[in-house]
């Protein structure tokens, strides 16, 4: 398995669509984490990606606070912000923006976890929105999710590779404006498939002097070690072993990865094996010591040591507070991803 689709595995994407906008010029709302919004659509999560999905017309859009991050947006396109930060959408961004939280509220206490539908502007020229977001672990600073830009859009229409997208898009649009059964797993999964599409198309377009994790993986070396490394995290890799593999020298490997991705390839794998643990830990029952002998350490003890090195915690301990904080998490907030009662913790 490549690397980009085993670090999306790892962090266990769940997406949903939340609104249906019309928008009328001239107009500008703030969009913002809200945890009742999340609650009414979304599982327990550690971190939230925001989308809008333009079907007709234009707007801009920016983080809050920063001016130097304005786009434009045309229909077909995807925004998208992996952190989940607030950010204004508009005609016009000079404009006090109000804020989409209150516009929605009645909605969502009669209709929760339905798609919801907001007009909102002056009458004039109109912009259709999609709007949704995806909840992802993030048991560590995941390398993908932190590699994207904090605002970006990908051109979802205008590509000869992905000439399906079109139907989906209509499809999306109409699932979101005729509720019916089903319509809520139906979004869901397309908001993973956008997501997806939109970092494959972000890698595609990375200017050709860019570092970071997703230049590495565009590398036709690096992205070949990435690929072996996430694959196979337990094996006892070398960067000798690395470099015959994909056609280097084991210098010349070592140097190209740690220039792209800023540490050499042996740091990379000792802090994937231990997402991977944290994410066994979090999700599955195995016992401390299979945990380790499934990520690549010889005993339990070196694990341990590893783990409480990068998580400020020993394994067992922090197994126990994730456990315990869901719990807690699970009853402040008991509503599950399609507006049905949580499962008793």
């Amino acid at each position: 398995m490549d690397a980009v689709s085993e670090v999306l595995r790892a962090v266990r994407l769940s997406g949903a669509v939340y609104l249906n906008g019309e928008f009328s010029e001239p107009w500008c709302v703030m969009g913002q984490g809200d945890a009742a919004l999340y609650a009414a659509f979304l599982p327990l999560s550690e971190r939230v990606v925001s989308y809008h999905l333009i079907t007709e017309g234009r707007c801009c859009a920016q983080l809050a606070g920063n001016q130097g991050s304005a786009i434009h947006l045309n229909a077909g396109e995807l925004l998208v912000v992996p952190q989940g930060e607030a950010h204004i959408l508009g005609s016009d961004l000079a404009l006090s923006p109000a804020s989409a939280a209150p516009l929605l509220a009645s909605q969502l206490q009669t209709t929760p976890g339905q798609v919801m539908k907001l007009s909102y502007g002056g009458g004039g020229a109109g912009t259709r929105l999609i709007c949704g977001f995806l909840a992802c672990d993030n048991t560590l600073s995941n390398p993908l999710l932190s590699s994207l830009p904090p605002i970006f859009k990908v051109d979802m229409r205008n590509d000869p590779r992905s000439a399906w997208l079109e139907s989906a898009l209509q499809f999306a649009a109409a699932e979101a404006s005729d509720w019916r059964a089903g319509s809520a797993i139906v979004l869901a999964r397309l908001s993973e498939l956008l997501f997806i599409e939109a970092v494959r198309r972000c890698i595609d377009t990375l200017p050709a002097d860019r570092k970071g994790w997703l230049a590495g993986v565009r590398d036709r070396f690096v992205g070949r070690a990435l690929s072996m490394l996430h694959a196979q995290p337990a094996h006892a890799w070398t960067v000798d072993e690395l470099a015959r593999k994909v056609g280097l020298s084991r210098s010349a490997l070592a140097q190209r990865f740690t220039d792209l991705l800023g540490q050499p390839p042996m740091q990379y794998l000792a802090r994937w094996r231990l997402q991977v643990a944290a994410q066994e830990l979090l999700t599955g029952s195995k016992s401390l010591a299979a945990v380790a002998e499934q990520v690549g350490y010889e005993s339990e003890a070196a694990f341990n040591r590893a783990f409480k090195r990068e998580f400020g915690t020993p394994p067992a301990y922090w197994r126990k507070n994730q456990a315990a904080a869901d719990a807690a998490g699970a009853a402040v907030n008991p509503v599950g991803p399609v507006g049905e009662p949580r499962a008793a913790a």
